[in-house]
């Protein structure tokens, strides 16, 4: 067999080509995601180290700098963290420690006398500076020059690795290719753009990342690889807009002043000014026969259920039958009760359809919508299922939508011709991700809570304070309100070493709150046995409730004023804040504890941002910006592809002028089809192969 690495390399080429790497090394490049040239091309390093040669006499503290000099003395002692070499060097300008910790495998390494050239950051001990486990190379008499200070500082890539393997052997395979590799790489962007927006040459750029001459060459080459990533994913964004406009025919649902009057009706409150405004854009779509896709956002509490409500009774108006599909039966239940109140005394017909329904029911509920006797639906992914048949389906709604995967939803799009689609979320997202994850959907954001509603108070409680926090609870208790208690997961688990929802129970109802009625709640439940739970803690027969993220949306039960989530250091923010708005539903003071075994100060420093602020576009992106749009949002979900340079929490103006030079490629050359835009169109379609579906389905 030819080798293909004796030809020119292809960034297609499978890694296993390249020199020095073969069957073995490959499968361990495969666990970092590296399966072909092009793969190890972009895979940058996680940070540089600038590394500096330097006299002993002139090291500072908090640098990386390589020294040589002789060793005068070597020294060993045993501790309970194991062995500890140090060694003395000299040069001709002073002394310095060297150390290494744990080190056994140090054992006759050393001797008196030789002279080494050694690499590491330096600090001080003993009032000497000190390498700590430096890297180091025994040099000979004739390779035993003194460090020359001229010379450039080197910039060393960090590379993301794993127990298989290393960052130094990923940074010597880049290091002993990247010339060869460079050859392969061609410039994706119209000269126009790079002059324009002032950006470097791609192969520069991929050079300088693994291999900056200077430290500026880094923000260059960044800068560059992010705004190329940006721009595909906006082209890709509006590619499948533009095709979603093109085809299918929604029914018309037009919302005349009649049927906005009698909708109103239906509410014993008011709409808020952005609920209405909310209202306009979703009627506004409505009434044409392009399909809506619209995304409904808003922060806890502010009334998004009302808003998707006033939609669903407008397309009942107009003949139309409707579908409201929620992640999970406790939702889904939760809007069942909420369209039972609102529409009570009514003539519109709605139904309740999950997978725990029997079959005899199952069969009836969905003959009724096949024949078109039912005019609203709601319920969960067994809306989607094959003997889900809608007669005359014109409005499809999805709450918390990224919960859905992508096949789910474009199942739920083929269930009309082509529905009008409205997709809600409670957890709030921040613009760059908005454009990024939902670009194809026109966004409505309902920026202000109903009045009347109590701010929530946020605290948070270190490791060995638990005792204040049920105290506070036990408060709350004697005024006659309830209480929630989280837990991240059900039961005892030895990888977790987290206090389980079944184990705290237990814990609360006989020790903590022997003299209250406690209850507990989780997935794993029978329906019928959740539904006895949650009726009993509604009715007030149910002073605590011990759940796990079950509860996170969609409860409401104005009385529950106080909440405690153990192992808040386990969730991440926005979770954390859509836990949260489960209380302060009423017209009392919402509490949320937050319990951390966390004692590391930047944990308690991330936590302590929800003792700050209720803002949940806020903490939306201190979310972002600390753990990244596929935590956020489920990756896997969304069929995102990985952004290796670009970040969404700290390029948002990158991304705008990615989204506006996208919109002017496409206005110029619709099918990226002119010459100088066809290396675009490959990396376009070679970026996102793998996740056409997301974009199909929105």
């Amino acid at each position: 067999m030819t080798n293909p690495s004796r030809k020119p390399l292809d960034l297609q080429t499978e890694i296993q080509f390249l020199r020095g790497v073969g069957p073995a090394r490959a499968k361990q490049l495969k666990t970092i995601g590296v399966r072909t040239i092009g793969d190890l091309l972009t895979y940058f390093p996680a940070r540089h180290q600038r590394e500096e040669a330097r006299l002993i006499e002139n090291l500072d503290e908090g640098m990386v700098a390589t020294v040589v000099g002789q060793v005068a003395a070597v020294r060993s002692q045993f501790g309970r963290g194991g062995k500890t070499v140090r060694a003395t060097l000299l040069d001709n300008t002073g002394r310095c420690s060297l150390t290494w910790f744990h080190a056994g495998w140090m054992e006759g390494k050393l001797e008196r006398g030789m002279v080494l050239r050694a690499t590491g950051r330096v600090g001080e001990y003993h009032k000497l500076p000190q390498l700590v486990n430096p890297k180091f190379e025994i040099l000979s008499e004739e390779d035993a020059e003194p460090v020359d200070e001229s010379e450039a500082p080197e910039f060393l890539g960090v590379y993301p690795a794993t127990a298989q393997i290393s960052s130094k052997s990923i940074a010597k395979l880049i290091g002993d290719n990247l010339d060869a590799m460079l050859k392969a790489v061609v410039e994706t962007l119209p000269s126009e753009i790079v002059g324009r927006r002032q950006l470097r040459p791609r192969r520069w750029a991929i050079r300088a990342m693994h291999r900056p001459a200077a430290e500026d060459d880094l923000a260059g080459a960044r800068r560059r690889l992010a705004y190329e990533e940006l721009l595909l994913m906006q082209l890709a964004v509006m590619l499948v807009r533009r095709e979603r406009g093109k085809g299918g025919r929604a029914l018309p649902l037009d919302c005349t002043e009649l049927i906005d009057e009698r909708i109103r009706a239906r509410f014993p409150f008011a709409l808020t000014a952005a609920q209405d405004r909310a209202v306009e854009a979703i009627a506004a779509d409505l009434r044409g026969e392009k399909p809506m896709n619209r995304l409904l956002q808003g922060d806890v509490g502010c009334g998004k259920t009302v808003v998707a409500l006033y939609a669903a009774l407008t397309a009942i108006a107009n003949k139309s039958q409707v579908a409201i599909m929620a992640p999970t039966e406790l939702l889904a239940d939760q809007h069942f009760r909420s369209i039972e109140k609102y529409l009570a005394g009514s003539r519109v017909r709605y139904t309740f359809l999950t997978g725990s329904r029997s079959k005899r029911d199952r069969f009836q509920a969905t003959t009724r919508i096949a024949r078109g006797d039912m005019d609203l639906v709601v319920g969960t992914h067994a809306l989607i299922q094959g003997d889900v048949q809608f007669r005359r389906l014109g409005l499809a709604i999805i709450d918390e939508q990224h919960r859905f995967g992508v096949r789910q939803r474009a199942t739920m799009r083929d269930k009309g011709l082509d529905p009008h689609f409205l997709v809600m979320t409670a957890t709030p997202i921040p613009r760059t991700l908005a454009l990024t994850a939902f670009g194809d959907l026109d966004v409505t954001v309902i920026d202000a809570l109903p009045p009347g509603r109590s701010p929530i108070e946020t605290r948070l409680y270190g490791r060995g304070r638990d005792g204040d926090a049920w105290r506070f609870v036990q408060s709350r208790l004697d005024a006659g309100e309830q209480a929630y208690v989280v837990y991240p997961i059900i039961d005892e688990s030895d990888k977790l070493q987290l206090r389980a929802a079944t184990a705290a129970y237990e814990d609360l109802a006989k020790r903590i709150f022997a003299d209250r009625r406690v209850g507990l709640l989780h997935g794993r439940m029978a329906k019928a046995e959740r539904d006895v739970v949650m009726s009993a803690f509604v009715a007030g027969e149910l002073d605590i409730l011990v759940a796990t993220t079950v509860i996170e949306v969609g409860i409401d039960v104005p009385n529950a004023t106080c909440m405690v989530v153990e192992h808040a250091e386990r969730y991440g923010l926005s979770q954390l804040h859509q836990l949260r708005g489960r209380v302060g539903r009423g017209d009392k003071r919402g509490y949320c504890l937050l319990l951390s075994e966390q004692v590391a100060p930047e944990q308690n420093e991330r936590l302590s941002v929800m003792t700050q602020t209720t803002d949940g576009f806020r903490i939306a992106e201190e979310d972002l910006r600390l753990r990244g749009p596929g935590e956020m949002l489920g990756t896997r979900q969304h069929g995102l592809p990985e952004l290796r340079v670009a970040n969404l929490a700290t390029d948002a103006e990158l991304l705008l002028l990615a989204r506006d030079d996208a919109g002017v490629l496409l206005r110029e050359d619709p099918s990226l089809s002119a010459g100088k835009h066809r290396a675009l169109r490959e990396a376009l379609k070679a970026q996102y192969a793998g996740a056409r579906s997301f974009f199909k389905a929105g």
